[in-house]
């Protein structure tokens, strides 16, 4: 065969027309699909094993993927709201476990000192050996609270006090806590 009939072959070969996709194509739409609903399914079945009615459009499926992704963090839990009674405050606000404030009935610790900022909230703001930037004692309550290494009560170890109360005590809860605690006296 010369060249001449080697270059019809070629423009025969290569001008058939071209096979249909629509076949491929469905197929991969069906797979595409078909993937969507069993990742909706398996979504359902994690985010609600039980049965019982659980998110209604796509955006409440989408935040509990999210949510149950991501880890939760200490700060994230929040030790309460600021509106519960001031027993169940500091109970919650984690201070009964070590101190003991007068007039707080859980309140009966020993690992941190005796509440009375009435009394030695002022002598603290007095000493020599306080370092922070409080000039009343609601502030120095308020900053012992979210910066506890400021001042230490001699006695007492600087790593007692939990240095993450900043991100978990709302404005609320601090402020009530503050404004009882610079009340009470020996």
């Amino acid at each position: 065969m010369g060249s001449h009939s080697l270059g019809k072959r070629w423009r025969m070969s290569n001008s058939k027309k071209p096979k249909s996709s629509s076949g491929r194509e469905g197929f991969l739409i069906f797979m595409v699909v078909s993937c969507g609903i069993l990742a909706s399914l398996s979504l359902n079945s994690m985010t609600n094993p039980g049965g019982s009615d659980g998110p209604k459009d796509a955006s409440q499926v989408s935040e509990l993927a999210k949510k149950k992704d991501k880890p939760v963090a200490l700060v994230d839990v929040p030790l309460s709201s600021g509106n519960e009674p001031l027993d169940k405050l500091f109970a919650q606000s984690g201070c009964a476990v070590c101190h003991t404030i007068p007039g707080i009935a859980p309140a009966k610790g020993r690992q941190g000192p005796k509440l009375v900022l009435g009394t030695n909230g002022p002598i603290r703001l007095a000493d020599p050996n306080y370092q922070g930037t409080a000039e009343s004692v609601r502030e120095y309550i308020q900053e012992s609270i979210l910066s506890p290494g400021v001042y230490i009560v001699p006695g007492y170890s600087d790593r007692v006090m939990p240095r993450w109360y900043g991100k978990r005590l709302n404005a609320k809860a601090l402020d009530r806590i503050a404004g009882y605690l610079e009340n009470i006296e020996e």
